[in-house]
């Protein structure tokens, strides 16, 4: 018997017709994005985050204090080694952490300087941060662009498949 591989170009959904003699089946075929992230539109803490058209974040306003900002909460997607990269913003850190079935923090968290970790045992979900570093917070107006994906090689950014995930204020 043999094998058929298919790669998908871009994200989106199909379907495959197979034929063996008289017998057709139709299997569907949905392709997803290599970027794992989840994020939408959130406001709080001073920030406001909105969704430009190609699937990026655009953050404007001013953090009402240092490691204050926007957060994502969502189902991790994947075990194993992950690498996180993306465009950084003066002023802006981008982190992402693990949570148990609780909500607690596993392992350290992920910036763009650690930019590959393994995902640890007992992880459910992620937690994305968008937060100021700065002790006194300016004001920013700008698109911010990152990917977490699976492995450890950074490829070219890609717009997440689930961009409507309302967040929230990280105080």
């Amino acid at each position: 018997m043999g094998a058929l591989s298919i790669t998908g170009i871009k994200p989106g959904s199909t379907s495959l017709k197979l034929t063996a003699g008289k017998i057709t089946k139709t299997v569907p075929i949905t392709v997803l994005s290599r970027n794992l992230l989840s994020y939408g539109p959130a406001s709080g803490s001073g920030l406001t985050a909105t969704v430009n058209s190609d699937g990026s974040l655009h953050v404007t306003g001013t953090a009402t204090g240092q490691w204050r900002g926007l957060s994502w909460t969502f189902p991790c997607p994947v075990q194993g080694t992950v690498k996180l990269s993306g465009t950084s913003i003066a002023g802006l850190s981008f982190n992402i952490k693990c949570l148990d079935a609780k909500g607690q923090q596993l392992g350290d968290q992920m910036n763009l300087g650690n930019s590959v970790m393994a995902i640890p045992a007992g992880t459910v979900s992620l937690f994305l941060n968008v937060i100021s570093t700065e002790a006194t917070p300016t004001a920013k107006d700008s698109d911010i662009r990152i990917q977490l994906e699976s492995g450890t090689t950074a490829h070219d950014w890609m717009r997440p498949d689930n961009t409507s995930l309302s967040g929230g204020a990280m105080n």
